[in-house]
């Protein structure tokens, strides 16, 4: 419980505290009228027909989608805002319609090894409803119904495209996300309006077609008539995307926070931070192109279509998340903790760039000058001034992450090139070290190892890879590659079938116990 008192700007917490609570007294929160008055000069769309239909309100949404339909609307005349719907009871509906949907975002990070910190106001968005409550619910058909729908947009986590048959035809609403949608698109296919395009944006591979794949489900179970299914499969358009920008959200620096609220001359709970670099492929007919207002806007270098995105997916996952899992592990050993201070050290910063550039990007099928641009920008996220990205969170789950982000590269350069990449050999050297250095105990929280300098840290993976690397904690160098290599539930082969892999994992894994992580990484260079 909180108490004002008498002069305002003092509140009384139920722990007995004060706090001073300058923002209440002193800042208006954000809306058209507020951001009018605190003389901000840049581009503002108050009033527009709502085009987009969109399911979650987060900040990697608003940072992300809303951002690039708020540039449509400055670059193309597209003239569309976005409705957005909360994909879960508790949400930001409340606070998004106090706001009028209005909300800043700052864009921050490195680009061309120069740091850049944008504030833009995104006026993109129209309102906020939440379908748990009846009036809102009836208000999401009512846009479903609409003649200015166009698209449907969603992030609804990992786990919102999943078919749950607990959900009803006549629930108001259902508790899953392709219900609710396979709800939104009868009514309107019962409305008689024309199909839309579905733009689906969960971080799963497929992840359109998984959509549809759902939305059938639901057309079986609850009877619905052929024609709408045919009208979901052959009218409507559900596109597949890949989305690329990273989104811490909120500042959580009290201080900064209060800086940029007397800079602004308003306050904004709703503030949202994310990267410079950002990327969103849609796969599907390029004719698509013309629907959607990006290509007009001039953005084709940052959202754009495409018939097949499994290519960029390659380069998302091989030179960006391979990057990550190929240095940090070894990088870790040799005493770094944060990403950025990896790309100010010459020698961890030169085996990336040899990783990615000698033996990465060759085995990709791609245009090599934007394989080249997307690897120069890959520095540039990873010197971002403002975040903090710890060596220890990418860790996580480096056994199935090296898998899945290096093996490719590493069999593909050796089917190519007929030898061994040497830094992504050595990489596959760190991960051994890093999850068998000085072993210490197992426990319910993980491995815990003993790092050079003497700390000790936490290996967190499958309980199955903990255990494996304990057991083998008393092993010798050669003992223990040759059980890391042969176990094919690591790899799915048995890797001491590549010629001259053994012999050289095993002198790369003593170069790091007897000169260092650091200087074995050296060695590569």
């Amino acid at each position: 419980m909180e108490v004002a008192s008498p002069a305002g700007w003092m509140v009384m917490h139920s722990s007995g505290r004060f706090f001073k609570k300058v923002e209440e007294s002193f800042m208006e929160r954000l809306n058209y009228e507020v951001l009018k008055k605190s003389g901000y000069d840049g581009y503002v769309l108050k009033d527009a027909p709502e085009k987009v239909l969109q399911f979650g309100e987060g900040n990697f949404l608003r940072a992300f989608v809303d951002y690039w339909f708020d540039l449509a609307n400055e670059k193309a005349g597209w003239n569309g805002k976005c409705c957005l719907v909360q994909p879960i009871a508790p949400g930001l509906a409340n606070m998004i319609n106090d706001q009028e949907g209005l909300y800043t975002l700052y864009l921050r990070g490195s680009e061309n090894g120069q740091k850049v910190d944008a504030k833009r106001v995104i006026s993109s968005v129209s309102r906020c409803l939440n379908p748990y409550e009846a009036d809102d619910y009836k208000k999401m058909m009512d846009v479903a119904a609409s003649d200015d729908l166009e698209i449907i947009v969603s992030n609804t986590t990992e786990a919102g495209i999943q078919y749950d048959p607990s959900c009803k035809k006549d629930d108001c609403p259902p508790s899953s996300f392709p219900a609710k949608l396979t709800q939104v698109l009868y009514h309107r296919y019962k409305a008689g309006k024309p199909g839309i395009v579905m733009l689906a944006c969960e971080l799963i591979d497929n992840n359109g077609k998984e959509l549809l794949k759902c939305v059938n489900q639901y057309i079986d179970q609850w009877e619905l008539e052929d024609s709408f299914r045919k009208y979901v499969n052959e009218d409507c358009t559900f596109c597949g995307s890949l989305v690329d920008r990273i989104v811490p959200g909120r500042i959580r620096d009290e201080k900064e926070v209060a800086e940029l609220e007397e800079k602004h001359g308003y306050a904004d709970p709703l503030l949202d931070v994310g990267e410079v670099f950002g990327v969103w492929v849609i796969e599907g007919d390029e004719k698509l192109n013309d629907v959607l207002p990006f290509k007009k806007a001039g953005l084709l270098d940052k959202v754009f279509v495409t018939p097949d995105m499994s290519p960029y997916k390659k380069r998302k996952v091989r030179i960006l998340n391979g990057a990550h899992t190929g240095f940090v592990l070894g990088a870790y050993l040799a005493g770094e903790d944060i990403v950025r201070d990896c790309m100010n050290d010459e020698v961890i910063k030169g085996f990336m760039n040899k990783m990615l550039y000698d033996e990465v990007i060759p085995t990709l099928p791609l245009d090599k000058d934007d394989l080249l641009k997307f690897a120069a920008a890959v520095s540039d996220r990873f010197n971002n001034p403002f975040v903090n990205h710890e060596l220890m969170s990418i860790s996580l789950n480096s056994t199935s992450k090296w898998k899945a982000r290096n093996m490719p590269s590493f069999l593909e350069y050796i089917k190519e090139e007929g030898r061994l990449p040497e830094c992504l050999t050595m990489s596959l050297a760190a991960y051994i070290a890093f999850y068998s250095n000085d072993i210490q105990a197992l426990t319910d929280a993980g491995l815990v190892c003993k790092r050079p300098a003497g700390n000790e840290y936490t290996v967190s993976d499958d309980r199955w890879v903990l255990e494996f690397y304990y057991d083998h904690k008393d092993d010798s160098e050669e003992e223990l590659v040759h059980a890391v290599l042969t176990n094919e539930k690591m790899w799915d082969q048995d890797l001491t079938q590549i010629e001259g892999l053994e012999a050289k994992v095993t002198e790369n894994l003593k170069k790091i116990h007897t000169e260092g992580a650091k200087a074995a990484y050296a060695s590569c260079l």
